[in-house]
């Protein structure tokens, strides 16, 4: 089997390994400073994490 056979269906599409740490989502992910969170899941967070939006 090939490389590209053994992959699923979402690491091919996207070509991504690693997922979300709260959901598993593997699209769309946050990975600055090793924070691993999809973008949904980073919104819900931010706030509690000391991000704070500018604008």
């Amino acid at each position: 089997m090939s490389q590209s056979e053994q992959q699923s269906g979402d690491d091919a599409r996207t070509g991504q390994q690693i997922e979300c740490r709260r959901c598993g989502r593997k699209q769309g992910l946050v990975g600055k400073y090793d924070i691993n969170l999809c973008r949904q899941c980073f919104r819900e967070v931010a706030r509690d994490m000391g991000f704070r939006k500018y604008s």
